[in-house]
Formats: structure tokens, sequence, C-alpha cells
């Protein structure tokens, strides 16, 4: 690809979590569609096996970008921090001159039944998750709504965030993930809506990958043979955030897309299956025992608003 048709030329991206596996991988892409990148990945240079200091990973994936001639820094600090969040998009911003792309990322698991889970495990996936992609989209927006002010119009601002089928489907070993994920979806939609006068889109992606976040939960699923690219590898779902932040998807805002193994799925908003209405000023238990009922009665036991269907796609 030429620098002249590389479509994120002169834009600066942030990529949370971007040390290793999903972030890795996106980082790389949006550096070689032509974007400037913050590394962001929580973690402290460390030691080999041999004993000889080692770098970050944010740091070996800013070095790695910079190697192949583009631009790069690391950032190691916790996005689920407000301040350090703060710092992440002040570095792009004193780096690059301003912030273009955010790409929420970052994230752990702590799976187990909700009948076992405890408060903290609970707590830190909502916060690292949720909060954490609440923190930067903070900064972010009041970043791209101040710019916008003072160039009295909109401005160029993409937000791509990461949700998961385990809210779409209700993975039931993951109900804080599950919920996270959720909640990163009405943040998106909320988020697409406030700031799209300011020129900022913002999406949603549910990407499905082989990472070592997933080691456990993508066990079962064999890696191929002869050197063919693995369905679950992060590379089917980075080019997705490279179009998501870059021109061409410009009207593309407020969505939820599925990606993984050469498929991208848009997932459709709810609609209203069925309405109800009472007979009088107020509904009464009985009426609605009346209407309700029947309504469900012939519903498969384990068909809920959870879309589990959306577990079997896959490319043609």
């Amino acid at each position: 690809m030429s620098s002249m048709s590389l479509p994120l030329d002169g834009l600066s991206a942030i990529v949370t979590g971007a040390g290793r596996g999903l972030g890795r991988a996106e980082a790389l892409e949006l550096a070689r569609l032509g974007a400037s990148v913050v590394v962001n990945d929580y973690g402290q240079p460390g030691r080999d096996g041999s004993g000889e200091a080692s770098a970050a990973p944010a740091e070996e994936v800013a070095a790695e970008i910079r190697a192949a001639g583009g631009q790069a820094v690391a950032h190691l600090g916790d996005v689920s921090d407000h301040e350090q969040a703060g710092a992440l998009v002040q570095l792009a911003v004193d780096t690059y001159g301003k912030l273009d792309i955010l790409v929420n990322n970052a994230g752990i698991l702590r799976d187990r039944m909700v009948f076992s889970m405890t408060e903290d495990e609970w707590d830190s996936v909502i916060r690292v998750h949720l909060k954490g992609h609440f923190n930067t989209t903070h900064f972010a927006a009041a970043h791209w709504r101040a710019r916008s002010k003072t160039a009295g119009g909109p401005v160029y601002g993409r937000i791509v965030n990461t949700s998961s089928e385990a809210y779409l489907a209700g993975s039931a070993g993951q109900p804080n993930y599950a919920a996270a994920k959720g909640g990163i979806v009405g943040l998106t939609t909320s988020t697409a809506l406030a700031l799209g006068k300011y020129g900022v889109t913002a999406n949603a992606i549910c990407p499905r990958a082989r990472t070592r976040m997933t080691q456990d939960v993508f066990a079962g699923f064999a890696e191929p043979a002869g050197g063919e690219l693995d369905a679950l590898a992060p590379e089917h779902v980075s080019p997705l955030v490279g179009y998501l932040a870059s021109p061409a998807a410009g009207r593309v805002n407020g969505q939820l897309l599925v990606v993984h193994g050469g498929m991208v799925a848009v997932m459709e908003r709810p609609k209203v299956a069925a309405k109800f209405d009472t007979a009088k000023e107020v509904f009464s238990y009985e009426e609605l025992a009346e209407q309700l009922s029947p309504h469900f009665a012939g519903r498969p036991p384990n068909e809920t608003f959870a879309a589990a269907e959306v577990l079997g796609l896959k490319r043609r």
C-alpha cells in the first residue's frame, strides 16, 4: 500500500490493551493503514527466562511499529483508573497534536457461575471493561467537543469499542463479562448519539479470537495444521477495526458488528415483538396473567432475549 493510498495517513490513534492479542493486531493494522499510534497496555518491564531485562508488551508493539516505518509510543497505564485514562488521551494529543481514533480493547476475565462469583471477581471485570471504556471515551469526547467548538464545525473522530458474543448469547459462566459487554453496547449507542454532531462516530464489535485471555474459552477449538490462518486469529478482526476507524466508515454510527474467521455480521437493533394493552385504566395482576401467560406458553424454555444463534455464524 503506497503512502498516497493510506486511509489513516495523518491521523492519530489510541489502542488500549494492545500489548498482545487483539489489541496488538489492531494497533499494527492501524499503523499499516497510516495512523500514528499510542499503544496502551497495563504492565511494567520485566525479565525474560535468562534474567535479562525485557520491555513491557506495549513497548514491544510500539517498537515493532517503528521498525516497520510507522510512528508509535507506548503507554503503560491502567485505563480503569480515571486519571491514568486521561493521561493516555493527553499523551496522544501531546505527541501527535490531536487524537482522531480511539479503540477500546483492554479487558480481563474472571469466569465463574453467578452463584459462585465473588464480589471482587464481579467488580474487577466491570471496572476494567465498562469503566475502562467510559474513562477513555470521556476524555476523548471532551477533546473532540473542544476541537469542534474551536473549529466551528465537525471534526474527525472515531471510537471502536469491544463488546462480545457473551452479551448477545448470554454466556452462563460469565455473568460479569456478559454484563460489562452489554453495558459497553449501551455506552456505544449513547455516545454515538451524543457525539454525532461533532463529527464523531462510535461503533462496537463482537470479536471472536484466540488470545491469551481467551485460551481457556477456545481450548476445544483445534488450531489448523499446514500453515493455514487460524479462523480464530486476531488478524480476522483487525481489518474491520481499520475500516471503522477510516473515512470510508463515516456513515457507520451506533452499530454492533460480529466479526471472526473471514465473516462480518451487522446485528439488528431490538424490535418490539408483542404489545399488550389494558382494557381498564391500569393493569391488574389477573389481566396480565390472562394476556401474557398465553404469549409465552408455547415458547421453548431456553428461548430468551439472548440471541444464542449468533454463536453459529460462520463464513460460507
